[in-house]
């Protein structure tokens, strides 16, 4: 699993002060180290629909479908994934859970449905049938990537979801490093969202 930056608001922090003040017609009280202080102020109030003024853009590669189909729920966000109708699967890669690959039946098993399915694709080709069609034989642990941009708000909310204990393995070890590479751009709009080193999830912290 791989995820990477691609873009991000530019002095996203001080935008989001900026839109915030207009709310408080507070302008007056902005200077060079402010913004900081005043976003601590909207988080403690709720007030998180500012943080939509500030957008950040991912790709996201090394993930199976099943993750893909997951993920592509959340609407607000701007999706855009690979195509298994103009890109051929013939050399498909997947991705094996650990529950999986740790388990020397359910591994056996596994690897052998995913020959099975690059069988019956490259079949289904050479009898000429279109991608569009061949891939229906192709499995949720076929590898696929995805560009998604989102506005801030957006984030904080999958970020706290989609990190939680209850949220699925990948995806969950997905958000853990888009909400690393958002605390290193935006460390304030994110700070009360951390990562529990022992379970490898999301908390909500108060002292912020």
């Amino acid at each position: 699993m791989k995820v990477e930056l691609l873009f991000i608001t530019s002095q996203a922090e001080k935008l989001i002060e900026t839109a915030g003040r207009t709310a408080y017609l507070s302008h007056e009280k902005q200077a060079e180290n402010t913004a900081e202080r005043f976003i601590k102020m909207l988080l403690s109030r709720g007030h998180h629909s500012v943080f939509e003024h500030a957008y950040a853009t991912f790709r996201i590669s090394g993930v199976s479908r099943a993750f893909t189909h997951q993920f592509v729920r959340h609407r607000l966000c701007s999706f855009t994934q690979q195509s298994q109708r103009f890109v051929s699967e013939a050399n498909f890669a997947y991705i094996e859970p650990e529950s999986v690959k740790k388990n020397p039946g359910a591994h056996t098993i596994f690897v052998n449905l995913m020959a099975e399915a690059k069988k019956a694709y490259l079949a289904m080709q050479k009898l000429g049938i279109k991608n569009e069609d061949a891939r229906f034989v192709l499995p949720n642990a076929v590898e696929s990537q995805l560009v998604v941009t989102a506005n801030f708000r957006e984030w904080r909310y999958i970020v706290e979801l989609r990190g939680s204990r209850s949220a699925q393995w990948e995806i969950r070890s997905v958000v853990l490093e888009i909400l690393r590479l958002l605390k290193q751009h935006a460390p304030a709009v994110f700070a009360d969202l951390v990562i529990d080193p022992a379970t490898l999830t999301v908390e909500k912290s108060v002292d912020f």
